[in-house]
């Protein structure tokens, strides 16, 4: 996966290479097909991305228990600070509280909504890649301007969801 640099110090290199080339689509191809193809993209690198760790980190077992043991990857550096919800077979739950990779991409001068594409949007991706059978839920972001990313997956055959959370 991001090795010993961790993936917030890779998605700061991954985003100083895209941003000049994102200048260049929306010039060429205007805002909204620029987004359009960034997020194409990412989504599928995020999906690819998801398929190799299955295949590298957990070739027998690409499920949400093997998933979760992964959450360290992107903690690391202090990359996120997050409160853990419920943790039980079947269901992983967290809230971030505090995005670095948001922060990140402000400081880097992309925006919300550009910085919503090269990381939120790969959440979704990434576990449909690494275990398609899992199904991931967000209602908001930080990067959307949420207080919290709410990050809930549900196995099959994990308990049914609670209409609040």
């Amino acid at each position: 996966m991001a090795g010993e640099r961790g993936i917030l110090a890779r998605r700061r290199i991954e985003a100083e290479i895209i941003k000049p080339i994102y200048a260049i689509l929306r010039r060429d191809y205007g805002e909204d097909r620029a987004k359009e193809i960034v997020a194409e993209a990412i989504t599928e690198a995020a999906r690819e991305a998801g398929r190799r760790a299955a295949a590298e980190l957990a070739p027998a077992a690409a499920d949400l228990a093997s998933f979760v043991e992964l959450l360290p990857l992107w903690l690391k550096g202090g990359a996120l600070e997050i409160e853990i919800r419920r943790r039980e077979a079947g269901r992983f739950e967290y809230d971030v509280k505090r995005c670095r990779y948001a922060e990140m991409y402000r400081d880097l001068g992309l925006g919300d909504d550009l910085g919503v594409l090269l990381s939120c949007n790969r959440d979704a991706a990434f576990i449909e890649g690494y275990a398609p059978e899992v199904e991931f839920r967000r209602t908001g972001t930080i990067m959307e301007g949420a207080r919290i990313c709410d990050f809930r997956y549900r196995a099959p055959g994990g308990k049914p969801k609670d209409p609040e959370g």
